[in-house]
């Protein structure tokens, strides 16, 4: 082989390496991703795969994450809190999912944040927003005040529920891994985001309510933890997604993909990951 020639293809082969998912993977061990953006890592900073993970993207109700995270820093598990006109009034009149709450309702904050996560509940969202704020335009200051302490550079909030705003919200699959990673250290947040079902039951302070976890990926894959479902027309479906695999944590995130590929391709992302774990 011509001198020339051997030092183009070597030069080939390192830029094939460096825009790689992963690392030392070969290219046909890496599950195919339709997402426009994903990332994945494990409690090492291993990370497995990685596409335009930096690109500032609408998240849908990923947002509730933040939201999830910023009330069970300042609220007690067992506040009550009274579900408004104006609560219920604001998911429908969005078009959201709803926790399918009611004016006058008192539901404690623990079950509130299961209405909020498993159903994605903007009726919850709403509520616990207005609570902890207090009022909404206080609590997604909160919100973002949160997201420059941990880091996320590439975040704004501009409500507490993921809807479309004039005002326009957007984050990266980097930095909601990032935050992923830091809520999935709260034990309850741990336990809500990873049950497939929570029930309330009726009483003087609140209807019956079951609510169904949106995320299929607990029904199809072993050691998954949560995390959140999300979609809005303009971002898309999204997961983001969490697991334990060959004993570590593995956290991804999918912006911007189709329904049902987002599950199936977030089970072999994990399996990629433990087998990258297993390997190393």
């Amino acid at each position: 082989m011509r001198i020339g020639a051997f030092l183009g293809s070597a030069v080939l082969a390192l830029v094939v390496g460096l825009v790689s998912p992963v690392g030392a993977a070969r290219a046909a061990d890496v599950p195919a991703v339709g997402a426009k953006t994903a990332y994945v890592i494990d409690s090492a900073g291993t990370i497995h795969y990685a596409k335009r993970q930096t690109r500032r993207v609408p998240v849908a109700s990923l947002v509730k994450v933040m939201t999830a995270y910023v009330v069970l820093r300042e609220a007690r598990l067992s506040d009550r809190i009274e579900v408004t006109a104006a609560d219920v009034r604001y998911a429908a009149s969005n078009g959201a999912a709803t926790a399918a709450l009611a004016k006058g309702e008192r539901l404690t904050v623990r079950d509130l944040l299961y209405g909020l996560m498993l159903p994605s509940g903007a009726d919850a969202a709403n509520a616990l927003a207005r609570r902890y704020g207090p009022g909404k335009a206080a609590f997604v200051a909160k919100m973002n005040a949160t997201a420059r302490r941990l880091g996320l550079n590439d975040t704004n909030y501009t409500n507490a529920d993921g809807m479309p705003s004039p005002a326009g919200s957007y984050s990266t699959a980097f930095d909601q891994v990032k935050l992923a990673k830091v809520a999935l250290d709260n034990s309850t947040f741990r336990t809500v985001v990873s049950r497939e079902v929570h029930k309330v039951a009726k009483s003087s302070m609140q209807r019956a309510h079951t609510w169904r976890n949106t995320n299929k990926l607990l029904q199809s894959a072993d050691g998954v933890l949560g995390v959140k479902t999300g979609y809005t027309n303009a971002a898309g479906f999204c997961l983001l997604f969490a697991g334990e695999r060959g004993g570590r944590r593995v956290i991804g995130v999918l912006l911007g993909d189709q329904d049902a590929r987002r599950f199936s391709t977030a089970e072999r992302l994990l399996d990629h990951a433990g087998e990258q774990i297993a390997g190393s």
